[in-house]
């Protein structure tokens, strides 16, 4: 097998492209020939060592990605040689083959395209528990969703919209609103250019969203925080604008309003079977056209540096896929 190694945790520009021997799967795995692996944005602190999961070196990153079954270890029956498959496995999908546990691998139904699939449990699992489980969203409700033009945000811009409610798509440039319009968003925030509170004031007639959706924190946190419906649900995703925020606690009670935590990670270790029926549901809607990966850029697997470069300069409007031929 081939893959991109990390040896050391001095970032991308010190992966390694090299040779090493093709690993066996063990009692309860799987070998997956990988054809197609995403790059989310935890793929970019895993290699600098600043996320929560720091897997021992040297490692092969790629947290979600895509193939064909290879090898089936002892005691696996529900997985053949030469079946798609998606895996979610925090690391090993920038190669030729990973070896990974059985339970972290979801066959595939006829018609799901490989790259849509390396492109779709991580982002659409996680905003799927966000805005259905944790928020409990409801038909006619409004939700604000930051990061709109990004990979979760997308997802969770098709989620709310399958589910009945109104988009307002928060992005930085307007060319990422414009995408999000595309998408079937109902109203956009450039929250580079337009006052956060006076544009969403505008935007829902002085109520504010019901529910916040937010993988971006930061300095956003607060004035979206301020204009939150009553009873509003202001979902913590992810930190991708830097910053974690603090905010004044008093927001919360003035307006009723409850700061929910979305860690799709221990929700799946922790409620495997909920989290399969998730996916499944999110399956038929792929099957129905109501979600699909919107994918930035297909690049070789060679192309991972660039891919990275692109991640870091926040140009990426959905997902980055990685192939190999």
């Amino acid at each position: 097998m081939q893959a991109w190694f990390c040896d050391t945790l001095d970032g991308v520009d010190a992966l390694q492209w090299r040779e090493a021997p093709t690993p066996e799967p063990g009692p309860g795995e799987v070998r997956i020939a990988v054809k197609a692996a995403s790059l989310n944005f935890p793929d970019l602190l895993i290699v600098q060592g600043k996320y929560q999961f720091k897997p021992p070196l040297p490692f092969v990153p790629g947290a979600e990605y895509a193939g064909l079954v290879d090898a089936v270890g002892e005691g696996v029956s529900h997985l053949r040689s030469g079946q798609p498959v998606a895996a979610i496995a925090g690391t090993g999908g920038f190669g030729t083959h990973a070896v990974v546990k059985a339970a972290q691998v979801l066959p595939l139904p006829p018609g799901f395209a490989l790259e849509h699939a390396a492109a779709f449990a991580f982002t659409y699992g996680t905003s799927h528990h966000a805005l259905v489980d944790r928020a409990q969203l409801k038909a006619g409700e409004t939700v604000l969703v930051l990061g709109a033009a990004g990979g979760v945000g997308t997802a969770a811009l098709q989620i709310a919209k399958a589910m009945g409610a109104r988009v307002i798509a928060g992005a930085s440039t307007d060319e990422k609103c414009a995408l999000c319009m595309k998408l079937g968003a109902d109203a956009t925030l450039n929250y580079a250019t337009q006052d956060v509170r006076e544009t969403l004031k505008a935007l829902t007639g002085g109520k504010g969203p019901d529910v916040v959706y937010d993988p971006v924190g930061d300095k956003l946190a607060e004035p979206v925080f301020r204009s939150i419906a009553w009873r509003g649900r202001y979902l913590v995703v992810g930190f991708a604008g830097g910053a974690i925020p603090a905010l004044p606690w008093n927001l919360a009670l003035l307006k009723g309003a409850s700061i929910v935590g979305v860690f799709w990670g221990d929700f799946v270790k922790r409620e495997p079977q909920a989290n399969a029926a998730a996916l499944g549901q999110l399956a038929q809607w792929y099957a129905e056209g109501k979600v699909r990966p919107v994918l930035d850029a297909t690049l070789p697997m060679a192309g991972i540096h660039e891919a990275y470069a692109r991640m870091a300069g926040r140009q990426v409007m959905g997902k980055i896929v990685l192939v190999n031929s």
